[in-house]
């Protein structure tokens, strides 16, 4: 089984109808492919086991949580090649290269490099997923229990791993780069300012924080603006820490944090409701109301800052669907809308919606720092969870960074108010005031 790197690229060629962009090495340490190029690195057969059982991005996953695959070299660089090849399926401009696929395996050539590759891999046999894996979720989606556990798989990680990853500012979301040399930190807090800047925030207001995360956005609304914060999570870890920082900072009289549903909220009204990064977990089901309960939960004249990922439109809306990888590794039940959707939604529930900002190539520089943060503690974050959790999430972060930074998804903050009759919204003339 010598040269097991050069027989598996000679198949991926053959299949793909072009070179690979990365070289490939193997078990028996046979190196194949461009010099100079990120190393894919296959380092046991049981990866080709994987993909013999689940061919494509789930396999591929699977293989790379366990370790058994593994990239020298840029990890960007190596993802960037690839990304057209394994992460990029159901795009127009893939289908050609998929149908040359197909054709390809009808190649009495082909099929018999892919009887050799049943030989590389060796004992027939499917391995187990790593333990990293969630099980598939069956039964309707995005029910309260189902969603309960989808937040817990990734929240409840350990709220010391997301110290490491996240930084002092324990904010998961798109951070708001004002220059892309300010720190991370500097970043964040900017974001939180920015919003309640954008929400008009006055003391002595009410603020309900979906998905409140750490805290951090109901600290900073409560110290900074003088406002009294509900904050809702379902991940028993969050909560715990945000109650521990809120008491820490000595504004427990102004801050509750609860394990709360936002379909459970019933002590309305209030001024203002921040949703950051949280509707991508609400469902394309469950959006509408979604929408409702929050123009129902805002008094007259109330605003609404939805922080929320989007992914582009498709020809066929029905053909979407949720990315295997994501699903079962790092958010289950996850769902992407395009942001007219997200809008017309609002607008549906009774809304005006007054300002949409993009913000995609913030995320790319916010997802880079966790990357680097992640990178220069890997023991510790392997110590703190598994090293099978540590390599998810380096993967998904640096998958999604280039995701955002080649337009693939985006995220923006839509900025509704729940306009009185009168029509009087409560907001200033000029454009934008909020930048000052």
């Amino acid at each position: 089984m010598a040269d097991a790197a050069g027989r598996l690229s000679k198949l991926a060629e053959e299949v793909l109808g072009a070179p690979l962009p990365v070289r490939i090495r193997a078990w028996d340490r046979s190196e194949y492919g461009p010099p100079g190029a990120p190393t894919l690195v296959i380092r046991h057969r049981r990866a080709l086991r994987r993909l013999m059982f689940k061919p494509g991005e789930l396999g591929l996953a699977r293989a790379w949580v366990a370790g058994e695959i593994d990239v020298e070299g840029d990890l960007y660089e190596a993802l960037d090649l690839l990304s057209g090849l394994v992460w990029e399926r159901g795009t127009a401009a893939d289908k050609p290269q998929r149908a040359a696929a197909l054709r390809a395996l009808a190649k009495p050539e082909i099929r018999a490099a892919a009887r050799e590759l049943v030989t590389l891999a060796g004992i027939p046999v499917p391995p187990k997923p790593p333990a990293e894996e969630a099980p598939k979720s069956h039964g309707p989606l995005h029910t309260l229990r189902r969603d309960k556990e989808a937040i817990s798989h990734h929240y409840d990680v350990g709220n010391d791993f997301y110290e490491l990853v996240l930084g002092p500012s324990m904010v998961y979301s798109c951070a708001y780069w004002e220059s892309p040399d300010a720190t991370l930190e500097e970043a964040q807090r900017d974001k939180l300012d920015l919003i309640c800047r954008k929400l008009r925030l006055e003391e002595g207001q009410r603020l309900l924080d979906v998905g409140c995360g750490w805290g951090s956005m109901a600290l900073h609304a409560a110290r900074e603006y003088g406002v009294r914060v509900v904050g809702i999570t379902l991940s028993e870890e969050q909560a715990a820490y945000g109650r521990k920082r809120v008491a820490e900072a000595g504004l427990a009289d102004r801050i509750e944090i609860r394990v709360q549903d936002y379909r459970e909220v019933h002590d309305e009204p209030f001024d203002a409701i921040s949703s950051i990064g949280m509707a991508e977990h609400v469902g394309r089901a469950r959006y509408a109301e979604y929408a409702a309960d929050l123009h129902a939960l805002l008094k007259p004249g109330g605003r609404l800052l939805n922080h929320q990922i989007a992914r582009r439109p498709l020809a066929d809306e029905d053909a979407y669907h949720v990315d295997e990888f994501i699903d079962r590794y790092v958010f289950p039940d996850g769902e992407l809308a395009p942001v007219g959707r997200t809008v017309g939604q609002l607008e549906d529930a009774g809304f005006e919606v007054r300002d949409v900002e993009a913000i995609r190539e913030h995320y790319a520089l916010t997802l880079r720092a966790w990357v680097a943060n992640l990178e220069a503690h890997w023991k510790e974050a392997v110590r703190l969870s598994t090293p099978g959790r540590a390599r998810v999430w380096r993967l998904y972060m640096a998958a999604s960074a280039l995701s955002f930074e080649r337009n693939r998804i985006g995220v923006n903050q839509v900025l509704a108010v729940r306009t009185p009759d009168s029509g009087a919204s409560g907001l200033p003339l000029r454009a934008r005031e909020w930048r000052g």
